[in-house]
């Protein structure tokens, strides 16, 4: 996966083009992301020792992977990542726009 969590994304397609949103967790095995704020579903919950009054919950759905795009902090764009190995054989993602490094 190109990005992991913690991570600040744009949204590229969807009801929620355009959104930016940190990514709470991510789901490799099913490709998609979960980011904070889009793609808002209601859940009906029923009464629960957890949630004791039950109701209409609002949770973020997971999203797919390829619908997202990792957000540059330097150029402040949204960007493809590559990859590079720096002098102590550490592997880093780097910004393919500015070449900033991601990690």
């Amino acid at each position: 996966m190109h990005v992991k969590k913690g991570d600040i994304v744009i949204v590229t397609s969807g009801k929620d083009k355009g959104k930016k949103g940190k990514i709470l967790r991510s789901l490799p095995d099913q490709k998609k992301v979960v980011i904070e704020g889009i793609n808002k579903m209601k859940k009906h919950q029923k009464p629960s020792r957890a949630i004791p009054q039950g109701g209409i919950l609002q949770i973020e759905a997971p999203i797919n992977i390829s619908n997202v795009m990792y957000l540059c902090k330097k150029c402040n764009k949204p960007t493809r990542l590559g990859s590079k190995v720096l002098d102590n054989n550490e592997r880093v993602r780097v910004c393919k726009r500015c070449g900033e490094i991601a990690d």
